[in-house]
């Protein structure tokens, strides 16, 4: 399956989660250290700006992957922000293209077809921050969960770490469900709980 489809299912699936948060929740700690559901959700509408302009040649600069603005309606500032993206994936040759990802190194690029394997990653992780902290489901599926796997086994231990994209990987059973080992992998505690709010 073409990775777009695969990446729209992951922002389809955020946006379901995104669409339970209260306002109440807002300041509520996350299993993402540092951030609250707020923060989060700025980080989702930030990487979906970031990744359009990178789709379109300009995302090399800071500025673009930081500019997210939540205004009064979170869920539909993901949604904005999720449209811009999907238009961005779905121009001719984007796959070819070369993305700037400033976050994970200066003067980073990769190849169209990584980078919206790191978006799809980055998605269905992050899906899962917010469900599990507001008590909502996080249903991925087999499909969207085997290619996140495929994307996050891929990624380096070298610059994993506090402030990094991505943690150390935690050691789970191998028999752990695929959702579990997904989150293992990019350093998630697949039991993790919100503590008291």
């Amino acid at each position: 399956m073409d990775i777009r489809q695969l990446d729209r299912r992951a922002l389809a699936l955020t946006g379901e989660t995104v669409s339970r948060v209260k306002t109440g929740h807002l300041r509520w700690a996350t299993p993402c250290a540092d951030w609250t559901v707020y923060g989060l959700l700025r980080h989702l509408v930030c990487q979906n700006e970031g990744f359009a302009a990178s789709a379109r040649g300009a995302g090399g600069t800071w500025a673009v992957w930081r500019d997210g603005d939540l205004g009064d309606d979170p869920a539909g500032a993901y949604e904005a922000s999720a449209r811009e993206v999907t238009t961005a994936f779905a121009e001719d040759a984007v796959m070819e293209r070369w993305f700037a990802l400033p976050e994970v190194g200066e003067g980073f690029t990769v190849p169209g077809r990584a980078a919206i394997g790191f978006h799809l990653l980055d998605h269905v992780v992050h899906a899962w921050d917010i469900a599990v902290t507001i008590g909502a489901p996080w249903e991925p599926g087999a499909e969207l969960t085997a290619a996140a796997l495929r994307v996050a086994a891929r990624v380096p231990d070298e610059g994993r770490g506090a402030g990094a994209a991505f943690r150390r990987r935690i050691a789970v059973p191998d028999d752990a469900p695929p959702g579990d080992r997904l989150l293992a992998l990019v350093g998630r505690d697949p039991s993790w709980t919100p503590g008291p709010c």
